[in-house]
């Protein structure tokens, strides 16, 4: 019956809706004011001349068109000032005020400038008559033009609160997005410095590998999802660059089938960040291999280590697990688990399943 459009020029308070009803009004006025005067025993359209009928009918035409533009106005001023949801009851009462004190002096009077026009006798009766039908058709039409704005109040909040909560996930993925490269150099650099002075021809490897390693995040730290095959093949690579450091004292063991491994979905450089905790937390040595697992369950993959706590930790940023989590939950809809039993810490990350 009506198209509504708005502009919200701020997400906490939207402008004055809009309404589009020009055919419905063209429409509505010319009905109107053919049946009323008809329903009400005005006019008898078998004992009248055409013209008589004709400049009636206009007579009438032009009336519903005043109340109908009048009550629009007043409406669409109400619009500003009462929010359905606020005042219910305050609206209400001034809707129906509205609609009898401006409606009901109005025809009153035009429908004597019609009897006193024409020369016929004044019929009080038929002018109650006529005024009680015409605030009830207002009232009407008001409650038809209030129930297309809730209806479309209502979609234009849900866009608009989807509209909002999606810039605030971009907005927070974007910084999240933006953490691990400073996080995974200065976790690097550390490395590197070590291996300058324990064996250069060792650092010079490092730093090549460190190359291949933030090149693949450099060329994935914009998608919000990748398929877990190329995840693990990139973190074959980070494992090829810790060995470099620990040697055989960090041993990775992986437990997901080959033909799985495009099946899914996951976060770029989340199992990165995942094995990098490990690494951060844990004391390795050649005695005491650190064991860590990555296995592939129900829609998710663990990555599960025997809990060796180092004596001493660098100063930690506590970016690593929070920036995982935040992502997940932007990405996947999902939470990661942490599981932690004082012996084994195990840390789940859920994966978005590709369909077939």
């Amino acid at each position: 019956m009506t198209e509504t459009t708005q502009t919200v020029a701020d997400p906490e308070k939207p402008e004055k809706m809009k309404v589009n009803d020009k055919l419905i009004r063209i429409i509505g006025v010319q009905f109107f004011g053919i049946v009323i005067p008809n329903a009400t025993g005005l006019i008898s359209n078998s004992d009248r001349s055409i013209t008589y009928l004709l400049g009636t009918y206009a007579f009438f035409i032009v009336m519903t068109l005043i109340v109908w533009e009048g009550n629009r106005f007043f409406l669409f001023r109400l619009q500003k000032r009462f929010d359905w949801f606020i005042h219910p009851l305050q609206k209400t009462v001034v809707l129906l005020a509205m609609n009898v004190f401006y409606t009901a002096p109005l025809v009153i009077g035009m429908l004597l400038l019609w009897f006193y026009g024409t020369g016929n006798t004044v019929d009080w009766s038929a002018i109650q008559t006529t005024v009680i039908v015409c605030v009830i058709a207002v009232v009407f039409i008001t409650h038809v033009y209030e129930t297309v704005f809730l209806i479309k109040q209502r979609q234009e909040d849900l866009v608009r609160g989807e509209q909002l909560e999606r810039a605030r996930a971009e907005a927070e993925l974007e910084a999240l997005k933006n953490q691990i490269d400073p996080h995974f150099m200065f976790n690097s650099l550390n490395s590197l410095s070590y291996l300058i002075d324990q064996n250069q021809a060792q650092a010079k490897q490092f730093t090549e590998s460190l190359a291949e390693v933030y090149r693949y995040i450099l060329s994935n730290k914009d998608q919000e999802l990748v398929i877990l095959e190329d995840e693990l093949a990139f973190l074959q690579k980070y494992i090829d660059l810790l060995k470099l450091r620990f040697a055989e004292a960090l041993q990775v063991v992986f437990d997901v089938e080959e033909e799985d491994k495009s099946l899914y979905l996951i976060p770029p450089i989340s199992i990165f960040i995942a094995l990098e905790n490990v690494v951060k937390h844990n004391e390795l040595s050649k005695a005491s291999p650190l064991m860590v697992s990555v296995a592939l369950g129900e829609e998710a993959l663990s990555v599960r280590n025997r809990i060796v706590q180092k004596k001493s930790l660098y100063h930690s940023t506590k970016i690593g697990l929070n920036n995982l989590r935040e992502r997940f939950k932007i990405t996947v809809n999902r939470e990661v688990t942490i599981n932690n039993d004082g012996q084994h810490f195990e840390l789940i990350l859920p994966l978005l399943r590709l369909s077939n």
